[in-house]
């Protein structure tokens, strides 16, 4: 009775773990309780071996897709039962829910499915299918027939032999011809053989080497010329790309030396935006200030707007909204803040309680003297209404590095304050605390720089700083054009929204 089923096409489902197998059974063992398959499918995949064997065990699901030979008289009612010839496996067995096969159920078993050794191809027959077996069409069949309509695949037909039909049996139509061969359903279905695949790589290079692009480029050039494209500026001219915060249309072009000084300038610098700012002499800074002071701007406006200006930069400096927001008061940051008797310590002084006000922690460094300069004292007073600290011994800064030293220990004037040891200290404390440093309105000679800088701020105008002042910026401390006018300094304002900005040199 096993015999009886070879040739078969079945659908074997061994479980979610092995999958569904299809192919022709070439073998069954009823000794072993095995069935083998021949040029087996796996999830609709062809196989690389020739034959797989199952166990009964294995085997969760059996359908027969399509009955083998012309002789076969077997009927396939609903109440029939058969025997597949494996002692074990047999059950009731009636039409699929497809109508085109017969279904065998048992248990799920999670064996996997053993290989046996090679067999020879089962050749390919024409499959005969009884009327009676409600299988107008196979399941192959109506697979391959939705394939045929929906991507195009062409199938070749036999013509029917009037002598070999049986009067109530249908031939189905056959498959493709291949090396003069029947080709089954399923290699029609899903493709060729995977030994028909080419092993040779693309040859890219060789590809691409057929391509002229100098007869193209110029073929494409002289239709340009003769359709008047070119003159046009269609293909070759790219219309112009503007900022958010660009004009389309110029007036007049951009002049980038809008600030002419009498005197042949010893360094100049430019802005972010091209600008060109030249640096003045201390005479003539210092002869500014005092224009400046006697129409109305004080040294207590400019000592305000210094402190202002240095203490946004400082700000910036130390991390801005990253370092100082309110989900951030465990890292406050610490700036001391060295000043000497003049001045430029007066600024500094302003700086420092700008930047208290905003939270930060301030070490302000002041020499004690007889007799103060009356800025120095009035800055003093307002900063002794902040929550920073005023030290007037070396001893008393910190031993560990601050985040920012504010360096105001320097002037212009005054050159023997140098010579002072609490100047020789603070000045070897700064070296040793490896901080960075910015400092404020520095002298021009370098010889006179105690601290090397990382950064400096310039007042109104650049001096011609040297190396050692690090990179400058500069400042609007709000002298009015017609000041600068006065000194014989043509001027046009280089800080266009910001009150501070950085210089690079040219």
């Amino acid at each position: 009775m096993a015999t009886d089923w070879l040739g078969s096409i079945v659908s074997i489902n061994c479980g979610e773990s092995l999958g569904v197998y299809q192919g022709r059974v070439s073998a069954v063992d009823q000794v072993s309780q095995t069935i083998s398959l021949t040029r087996p499918f796996h999830n609709g995949v062809k196989c690389l071996v020739p034959e797989v064997t199952f166990r009964a065990g294995d085997i969760t699901e059996l359908k027969i897709l399509e009955i083998p030979g012309p002789g076969d008289s077997r009927q396939c009612g609903d109440s029939q039962q058969m025997e597949t010839g494996i002692p074990g496996v047999g059950c009731q067995v009636g039409p699929s829910q497809n109508g085109t096969g017969k279904v065998l159920k048992k248990p799920m078993s999670s064996s996997a499915p053993q290989n046996i050794p090679r067999r020879t191809d089962v050749k390919s027959q024409d499959l005969v299918v009884s009327p009676q077996q409600q299988c107008s069409k196979s399941y192959m069949d109506r697979h391959m027939e939705t394939l045929s309509q929906s991507k195009g695949f062409r199938r070749r037909h036999n013509s029917w032999s009037s002598s070999s039909r049986h009067p109530n049996q249908v031939t189905p139509k056959k498959s493709g011809l291949k090396n003069g061969q029947m080709k089954s359903k399923d290699d029609e279905c899903f493709g060729d053989d995977i030994d028909e695949i080419p092993d040779t790589d693309f040859d890219f290079e060789g590809n691409l080497a057929l391509f002229d692009k100098a007869a193209v480029f110029e073929e494409i050039e002289t239709y340009e010329r003769r359709s008047g494209t070119r003159s046009r500026g269609t293909p070759n001219e790219k219309p112009a790309r503007y900022r958010h915060d660009e004009n389309i249309l110029e007036s007049e072009p951009i002049v980038y030396r809008r600030i002419v000084v009498p005197q042949n300038p010893h360094k100049e610098f430019c802005t972010d935006s091209g600008l060109v700012v030249p640096s003045v002499s201390y005479e003539l800074h210092k002869k500014l200030l005092a224009v400046a002071e006697r129409h109305g701007l004080t040294l207590e406006r400019r000592l305000e707007m210094t402190g202002v200006c240095a203490s946004q930069m400082a700000l910036s400096l130390l991390g801005g909204p990253n370092r100082l927001n309110p989900k951030n008061v465990h890292q406050r940051p610490t700036v001391a803040l060295l000043c000497g008797p003049h001045v430029k310590g007066a600024q500094g002084i302003s700086c420092g309680r700008h930047l208290s006000n905003h939270d930060v922690h301030v070490i302000l460094f002041l020499p004690n003297f007889v007799k103060m300069l009356e800025s120095i004292t009035n800055e003093l007073n307002l900063f002794s209404k902040t929550q920073g600290q005023q030290v007037s011994s070396v001893k008393d800064l910190p031993d560990t590095p601050v985040d920012l030293v504010i360096n105001c220990l320097d002037c212009h004037e005054n050159a023997f304050l140098r010579d002072q040891p609490w100047y020789k200290a603070v000045v070897d404390w700064a070296n040793q605390n490896r901080a960075p440093v910015l400092s404020i309105d520095p002298p021009i000679s370098e010889m006179e720089l105690g601290i090397d800088a990382k950064w400096s701020l310039a007042l109104g105008l650049p001096l011609p700083l040297g190396e050692r002042a690090g990179r400058v910026y500069l400042c609007d401390i709000g002298i009015p054009q017609k000041v600068f006018q006065e000194v014989g300094i043509n001027y046009h304002s280089p800080f266009g929204c910001k009150f501070v900005i950085p210089l690079h040199s040219t």
